[in-house]
Order: structure tokens, then C-alpha cells, then sequence
């Protein structure tokens, strides 16, 4: 396994363990209809009623910096899409904004992903730490109207 492939195994599996995330993909997933997608991002909430909730990750970016002789350090964007059915009735849009809050919490609790990387060495024009909320709003997924969310995220490895 790449040291990319460890690191975004460790991603998803510090997401995994958010309560009620919902449904945790490391890429996005396609299928070849509407209702076998839909399956892909069903997530059972307690009590059993199923609900449209799903998340997927992807590299965005990749940059590679020399920080001295001998010594390289790559630079990964990630982007975490997350769907997830309104239900007015229940607030859906609080506890879509109370999911985020979870993902941030638990990526700033452990930075590195259990040292699946390093924390950041460098200072630049991006100098952010922890899962940044990129935008939200509604979006139709699977035929089903949805809160979505595009949080970012940079992590830092040694090469």
C-alpha cells in the first residue's frame, strides 16, 4: 500500500468512527442506476428507518515541496462530499450542520490520522489546519432532495 492509499484509509476510518456520519466512501461511487446509487448511501438511523446519508472522499491536489536537501514533502488537498436527505419536520439542516461539527472534531482530535501523516511544517498563504468547511447547501442526489457540504481538507507527508 502507497503511503497515499494508508493515509486515506486512515481518513475514512477516523470518519467512520463520527456517530451516525452515515455511509463512508474512499472515492466516489457510481452505479449504472439511480436506485442501486441510492443503495450505496442508505444509512439505517436508530430506530430502523433508513435515510439518504453518504459521504465520499477525494484527492483534489497534490503538491510536491524540496524543504531541503534530501528531504521532500507532498502536499495533499482532500475534499469530503457529504449528502444527506432533508427532513424538515425532524430539522435535518441542524443535524446535517451537527454532523460537519463531528467530522471537524475528530480530525482536529487527531491531526495526523494516527500517524498516517505529519502535522504541517510549513506557513503559507493556505496556512489551515484541520477540515475546512468549503460550502453547503442543498443539492438533489439520487432523485432526493439534500443537504450537501464540500469540506477541505490538507494533509502533509514525507516522501
Amino acid at each position: 500500500m502507497s503511503g497515499l492509499d494508508t493515509l486515506r484509509a486512515a481518513i475514512v476510518q477516523t470518519l467512520n468512527g463520527v456517530p451516525q456520519i452515515g455511509r463512508v466512501h474512499d472515492r466516489e461511487r457510481f452505479a449504472s442506476d439511480e436506485a442501486a446509487l441510492r443503495a450505496l448511501y442508505l444509512h439505517t438511523l436508530p430506530g430502523g428507518a433508513q435515510q439518504l446519508r453518504g459521504w465520499w472522499l477525494r484527492r483534489d491536489a497534490t503538491e510536491e515541496r524540496s524543504l531541503n536537501v534530501g528531504r521532500t514533502l507532498s502536499v495533499d488537498t482532500w475534499t469530503l462530499h457529504g449528502r444527506m436527505a432533508v427532513d424538515d419536520t425532524a430539522a435535518s439542516e441542524l443535524a446535517f450542520d451537527a454532523l460537519i461539527e463531528a467530522v471537524r472534531d475528530a480530525v482536529r482530535a487527531d491531526p495526523t490520522f494516527g500517524g498516517a501523516c505529519a502535522t504541517s511544517p510549513i506557513k503559507d498563504e493556505k496556512a489551515t489546519d484541520g477540515m475546512q468547511v468549503g460550502g453547503t447547501g442543498a443539492v438533489s442526489f439520487c432523485g432526493v432532495q439534500c443537504h450537501g457540504a464540500s469540506l477541505q481538507l490538507r494533509t502533509w507527508r514525507y516522501l
